[in-house]
């Protein structure tokens, strides 16, 4: 079969829109036709050939459509089901066994590597293989095939623009402070970045109960977002001085929580200067260099019992995890679509120039 596709020919270069082959699903895989999908900025970083993925390649990993085909053994969704799709696990390493596919054995190359792990792509052009199964989807694309385990089955009603950013950005963002850090009613939680994982914890923490939410933001339009979805306070850290100051002078003893979506190493560097007696520190962000290094100062973080810790996908499981936020979208908890924006497909380029420079917070591309 053809579909149409963005297809990624150089690293950080613009993409472009092509019909390409798509194999058939093999066992254990499902062809799904793809109605919405979000662009988040790991797709930037794997585009940016820094983690090593081949070139040409189709990416997108927040896909949302309909089952077009199975493959052999498939018995979770049929053709005509509503999906939505995010990242693969292996199912069979230790922490796939314990419940944890966010840290599975073979997170990075099933989900990073742009490939099967026999190394085939189901995509093509003129014979030449075209790299896919970015986070087992690749679904900027019409049609994409995705892995059983990647897949849920959504209500024969599900809006498929709406939810499908939940597949990753939003899930990672909520699931960092309800799930990573545990967040308790009335704790204290900073969010550093505003981007859509940020604003996400934010949501987290007005889930959670959180007392005081404070959003370290540097564009005054983003604040504003994060202020309307729930946080109690924002900091600009181009006016604020001393980044601890600021966050000491909301939470004088400091805060319980810190969730960090930027990757920005100066403002990391002081993290632990604004934390609580055991507070903790997740990391979501990803540095602009891949030898970044975070100190820490051992007496005080003795002392005051820290935690830092990394996140993946917000500690989520597709099938426990994702239907409760859909639940709570539903209920009117989770409005994450107040800062989402679609576009048409092929809009593609647009919409990640449009985030680049802050006009848009999460793009929503929209098949026809």
């Amino acid at each position: 079969m053809q579909t149409l596709a963005a297809v990624l020919h150089q690293p950080a270069g613009a993409f472009s829109l092509e019909t390409i082959d798509i194999a058939e699903p093999q066992a254990g895989e499902i062809r799904v036709a793809v109605k919405a999908v979000g662009v988040c900025h790991t797709d930037l970083v794997i585009g940016s050939g820094a983690l090593g993925n081949a070139f040409p390649t189709v990416l997108g990993h927040e896909g949302a459509g309909i089952v077009d085909a199975v493959g052999a053994g498939v018995t979770s969704v049929r053709p005509g089901d509503k999906v939505l799709l995010s990242f693969n696990s292996c199912g069979h390493c230790p922490r796939c066994d314990h419940d944890d596919p966010a840290y599975c054995h073979e997170f990075f190359p099933r989900n990073m590597l742009c490939t099967r792990p026999d190394g085939s792509s189901r995509l093509s052009r003129d014979g030449l293989a075209i790299a896919d199964n970015c986070f087992g989807q690749s679904s900027f694309a019409a049609l994409a095939i995705a892995n059983e385990r990647n897949v849920l089955k959504l209500p024969e009603d599900a809006d498929l623009a709406t939810l499908a950013p939940l597949g990753c950005g939003i899930q990672t963002g909520v699931g960092a402070v309800l799930r990573s850090l545990k967040a308790q009613a009335g704790e204290t939680l900073l969010v550093i970045g505003g981007g859509a994982v940020g604003l996400s914890a934010v949501l987290g923490g007005v889930l959670a109960g959180c007392g005081t939410i404070v959003l370290v933001e540097p564009q005054a339009s983003r604040r504003d977002m994060g202020q309307s979805v729930g946080a109690t306070h924002v900091i600009d850290p181009s006016a604020a001085g001393d980044i601890v100051d600021a966050v000491r002078a909301i939470a004088l003893t400091g805060v319980d929580m810190i969730v960090d979506t930027s990757g920005h190493m100066p403002t990391l560097a002081r993290t632990p200067d604004m934390i609580a007696p055991m507070g903790r520190i997740g990391l979501v962000g990803v540095p602009g260099a891949l030898d970044a290094v975070l100190p820490l100062p051992m007496i005080k973080w003795l002392t005051v019992g820290g935690t830092v810790r990394g996140i993946v996908e917000g500690d989520s499981d597709i099938t426990g995890f994702l239907p409760e936020l859909i639940a709570h979208h539903a209920a009117g908890r989770l409005p994450f679509d107040r800062f989402v924006t679609r576009y048409p497909f092929t809009r593609i380029n647009e919409a990640i120039a449009d985030t680049s420079n802050g006009t848009c917070i999460k793009p929503v591309l929209i098949f026809d």
